[in-house]
């Protein structure tokens, strides 16, 4: 009995494979679908094309902060075990060096996307 359940799902799994082989394999010969999307470049043309200088600090502003945000985070879950009065100092000096960079940013104008 045992042996007949697994025969019998062996057979749909295999047929259930089967078909959606035979109706997916419209889709592999797509260009659009085969090809990689990286970042709004065609990677089927010339590697050598000139970059948005712009655009890679841009990128490179929004890591930045994203990390500096990842190391902020575990403050309200130290905030339980630490002192408080050298957590709030602690984060007070993290947040302002994050505003003071970001003016920074804005002043030379790297944030704005038009110039």
């Amino acid at each position: 009995m045992i042996f007949l359940q697994f025969l019998v799902s062996l057979f749909i799994t295999a047929l259930m494979f089967f078909l959606l082989n035979f109706f997916s394999k419209e889709s592999f010969y797509d260009r659009e679908k085969s090809s990689p999307f990286e970042c709004g470049f065609d990677p089927k043309n010339y590697a050598r094309l000139p970059f948005s200088l712009h655009f890679f600090l841009l990128a490179i502003i929004f890591i930045i902060f994203d990390v500096e945000l990842t190391l902020l985070l575990p403050s309200i879950i130290i905030s339980k075990f630490s002192n408080l009065m050298n957590l709030s100092i602690t984060v007070f000096l993290f947040i302002m060096i994050l505003i003071l960079g970001l003016f920074h940013e804005i002043n030379e104008g790297s944030i704005n996307w038009t110039k």
